[in-house]
């Protein structure tokens, strides 16, 4: 039972390389800019423990340039599933990003009202990134949403996430990524979150990273009633590989990582990860981006937890 929207991999997409937030990467130079756009975005999930995710989402973008540089509006369809329980939800949000491709600066939002059940929360999901100096960032994040699990999102749990990462260049080959955040949940638990990446590209030109990565966290709150998966003290240790690469107008990114996770006072165990993005070249007025992956931890079913997910997203420029 765990939820995946607890995870630091989903919910800080600065820290993951290849993650659900690099979907929005900038599409070519030479698109032609419009002003208006409309769209579809979907995402799939399931895990080990029989939980499934299902959304669809229409957008139209009344201010867009590119992909990186939009305001509109998104309603959301979602389904939950687990044996025999189903759940269904909706969501409507404005939806905004203002980044620099070159420098990755700026911001995005996504903001809106999101109704299951009789439950309904104001959700929120943003950040804001600037240079401090010629090699260094900063970059504040807040998210806000419902804990994805059955009991969870029975009883109406939700969290609110608040951060602070940094990145330091070091020299042309290596940046170094820290993290700080606290997680507030509804039932009274907080977690407090660190985090740090250590990035190496041998070759400035083959797109290709070596990453050492640890995350620990704790919870103040011990029970929860098995509402979500809570160990009070965690960390995860991995070492992984990225690459990314242009080819005939596609851009393509994979993560490859393994490590090792303990959680309490148990022994450790193995963890791993591996993601894939694709974003297609600009077709007359529209263009396609998708992500994928896979993630195997532990939780309360045992060491042998894993999760999957695919999104994808279309949109056309008129």
């Amino acid at each position: 039972m765990k939820n995946k929207k607890t995870s630091m991999y989903v919910v800080v997409p600065l820290l993951i390389g290849m993650s659900t937030s690099s979907l929005a990467n900038a599409l070519p130079d030479d698109q032609v800019q419009n002003e208006r756009a409309a769209g579809t975005e979907f995402f799939f999930s399931d895990d080990s423990e029989g939980f499934q995710t299902r959304k669809l989402s229409a957008e139209f973008l009344p201010q867009y340039e590119n992909a990186d540089h939009y305001l509109g509006v998104r309603a959301s369809a979602y389904q939950y599933k687990a044996e025999d329980w189903r759940r269904d939800g909706q969501k409507i949000s404005f939806i905004g990003r203002e980044i620099d491709s070159a420098t990755a600066n700026g911001w995005f939002v996504d903001a809106g009202i999101f109704t299951q059940d009789d439950h309904s929360l104001f959700t929120f999901d943003g950040s804001y990134r600037t240079a401090l100096a010629k090699k260094t960032a900063i970059e504040l994040f807040a998210n806000r949403d419902w804990v994805e699990t059955k009991p969870a999102l029975d009883a109406g749990t939700n969290f609110t996430f608040v951060g602070a990462a940094v990145d330091q260049g070091l020299g042309e080959h290596v940046t170094v990524v820290g993290l700080a955040g606290s997680q507030f949940f509804s039932d009274d638990n907080r977690r407090d979150h660190g985090r740090i990446k250590v990035i190496y590209q041998p070759s400035l030109d083959l797109g290709l990273t070596l990453q050492a990565r640890y995350r620990t966290y704790q919870s103040s709150k011990a029970d929860v009633a098995g509402y979500y998966f809570n160990p009070h003290d965690y960390e995860e240790g991995m070492l992984a590989m990225g690459w990314r690469q242009r080819f005939a107008g596609w851009t393509t990114g994979l993560t490859a990582g393994f490590g090792r996770e303990t959680i309490n006072d148990d022994p450790s165990q193995g963890t791993r990860l591996f993601e894939l993005n694709v974003q297609s070249p600009v077709h007359g007025s529209q263009f396609i981006r998708m992500n994928a992956g896979y993630n195997r931890s532990a939780s309360y079913s045992g060491p042998d937890y894993n999760y999957r997910y695919i999104r994808g997203e279309w949109i056309i420029s008129f």
